[in-house]
Formats: C-alpha cells, structure tokens, sequence
C-alpha cells in the first residue's frame, strides 16, 4: 500500500514539473481591472511565471474549499461536542445512583450486585 502511495505521488510530481515547465512564460498578474485602479490611482501589477500563477491558485482554491468545509461543518462539531457533555453527565449520575444504591450493603454483596 505504501508503494502505490508512493507511486501516485510520482505521478503528480511529475505532472506538475511538466505543467511548470511548459508554461514558464512571463504574465502580468494584476491585482484590480484597469477601470477599477482609476478610481484609486493606483494600478498594481506582478510579473510572474504562468505556472506560478496556475499552481497558485490551485493552492488558494484548496485553502478556501477547506476554511468553507470548516465553516459548514461547525454546527456537526457542536451538536457532537454537546452529546459527548450529556454523555458524561449521564455516566457520572449512573455512577452515583450505583453508589446510593449499595449505600449501607455488606461490600461483597454490593460488588457481586455491580457484576451481574
């Protein structure tokens, strides 16, 4: 199993060298459209090879569908988080109902009461 672990993570090495290598070509990455930098009389931009930009925002796109999934599932973390409380509560009032339960018995009997 480990070796075809290794394997697919050979064959994404080698798919993303052949992306960046043929995509090398310097781009202009600017940051706000040419109507919207007049507003601000400003107009930032970045010489970048394409692949960067490509692998860049395969990366940023993981980022945000991560955060979103985080996001989405909270309400499962709390529900879950609540019935993990309820559930101590509830063995903590079993143990101390067991307990008033043999309160003032003969030790052995109230051991061969909790075993059966």
């Amino acid at each position: 199993m480990r070796y075809v672990r290794y394997f697919c993570i050979a064959i994404f090495a080698v798919a993303l060298i052949s992306v960046a290598l043929a995509n090398r070509d310097m781009v202009a990455l600017q940051i706000l459209p040419a109507e919207v930098s007049g507003w601000f009389a400003l107009n930032p931009s970045v010489q970048l090879p394409l692949f960067l930009v490509i692998l860049g925002s395969i990366v940023v796109g993981l980022l945000v569908g991560f955060v979103w999934e985080w996001i989405r599932e909270y309400g499962q973390r709390a529900e879950a988080a609540k019935q993990a409380r309820e559930m101590r509560r509830l063995e903590r009032e079993v143990a101390r109902l067991k307990g008033e339960k043999h309160q003032g018995k003969d030790e052995v009997l109230a051991l061969l009461d909790e075993a059966s």
